[in-house]
């Protein structure tokens, strides 16, 4: 794969897929810019080396209908803010109108190119609208590592019609730090997953038997693994449909000689409406008419000593309900343990992402992915389409 630095650009249209899917309130305003930032490196050294350059991203999922609500006015608005340059926002992403626009940049300007998901054919991938975003540009560089799980026309089919093509610095830090925890680890090396459901998860939690020394189990996810080991949930959600999968993992985990760890003590209460009926399991059995909503001091206590010894950790879903501040110290302190760990630690997911962002750990963690389903899918072992369209 070639690398965004390893490209002549001077005077090119250069066309980058960009991962500018910010969440928006009501008002359509965005309410967290961190995906604007990222990609801020790899556009600044694009507009220093004298590229015209031209932005593209989904926001949201407009299900292949123009719905303004997804529009990317705010997102160039907050560019502009953040780059000191003049953002351009076509109201299209094809057509004639966009084709101009791309040839009357100046030096300095920033062109973005309106929702792709605006058009169905987008996410199909269809080849006529592929060529048509191909034409905008000498050079595609894909600084969206979050999309490369998706064989889309902006990252798979518009790839080779462009005749230079590679990666953005961002992209280039994922799959370097990624390539790392799954083909040479230091070890310890120590998974955390946590997160609603096992399901989710399967293709990962297989994959890192091949791969860990130690695996943490925390959120929704664990009362699977704790039903499968005959305590008691209570009301707590269990796929039921996991439970022999569940049973074949405890199996490679030990024939491995891998330690997996569950929750030892829950915050539970009746209901998440009603956290004054909070309160703390005596072990790992959680009451019935109750659900567990965190992890209790007991599990805090063994999932820090746990992560302490690691050398490289791997961190992906929170270890209760985080976004409600009852439930979110399970979470916190297992942010608190990885940032205090001195080895190589990458934190993946969006609940573990903000709890390392509400303690402002981000400089103590060697990596934060960007990727969500990607990075899971990169983990799984599975080829992205995205990545092999760039490696083609």
């Amino acid at each position: 794969m070639k690398f965004i630095d390893e490209i002549e650009l001077k005077d090119k249209k250069v066309f980058m897929r960009v991962d500018f899917n910010c969440p928006l309130d009501a008002q359509s305003q965005i309410t967290d810019d961190t995906r604007i930032r990222r990609a801020l490196p790899t556009l600044q050294y694009a507009l220093e080396k004298g590229a015209k350059v031209i932005l593209a991203s989904h926001l949201g999922r407009p299900k292949g209908v123009r719905n303004l609500h997804y529009s990317l006015l705010p997102v160039a608005e907050r560019l502009a803010e953040l780059t000191n340059h003049e953002v351009l926002l076509a109201e299209d992403c094809i057509g004639d109108g966009v084709k101009k626009l791309g040839l009357d940049l100046r030096e300095g300007q920033i062109l973005m190119l309106e929702n792709l998901r605006f058009h169905p054919e987008e996410e199909k991938n269809d080849d006529q609208f592929s060529a048509k975003l191909a034409a905008l540009a000498d050079v595609y560089i894909n600084e969206a590592f979050g999309t490369l799980h998706r064989a889309h026309a902006s990252t798979v089919g518009m790839v080779p019609l462009v005749k230079e093509y590679g990666a953005g610095f961002l992209v280039k830090k994922e799959v370097e730090y990624l390539t790392r925890l799954v083909k040479d680890p230091e070890r310890p090396f120590l998974a955390i997953l946590g997160g609603a459901k096992v399901s989710d998860k399967i293709g990962v939690i297989e994959n890192l038997l091949n791969l860990v020394d130690g695996l943490l189990v925390g959120g929704a996810m664990a009362f699977t693994f704790l039903k499968s080991q005959g305590y008691k949930v209570g009301n707590s959600l269990v796929e039921e449909g996991q439970l022999k999968v569940v049973d074949k993992i405890w199996e490679r985990a030990k024939l491995k000689g891998i330690s997996l760890h569950l929750p030892q003590d829950h915050v539970m209460a009746a209901a998440l409406e009603l956290p004054e009926t909070k309160k703390l399991s005596l072990d790992r059995n959680i009451q019935e008419g109750y659900r567990a909503f965190d992890i209790g001091p007991k599990t805090i206590a063994l999932f820090s000593q746990e992560i302490a010894k690691a050398k490289t950790i791997l961190w992906n879903g929170p270890m209760g309900v985080f976004e409600k501040s009852p439930y979110a110290q399970g979470t916190l302190q297992v942010a608190q343990a990885v940032g205090d760990n001195l080895g190589l630690k990458v934190v993946a997911g969006g609940d573990s992402v903000a709890a390392i962002n509400q303690l402002g750990l981000q400089d103590k963690i060697s990596h934060l992915s960007t990727g969500g389903g990607a990075t899971l899918e990169f983990l799984e072992g599975k080829v992205l389409p995205g990545i092999k369209a760039l490696e083609s």
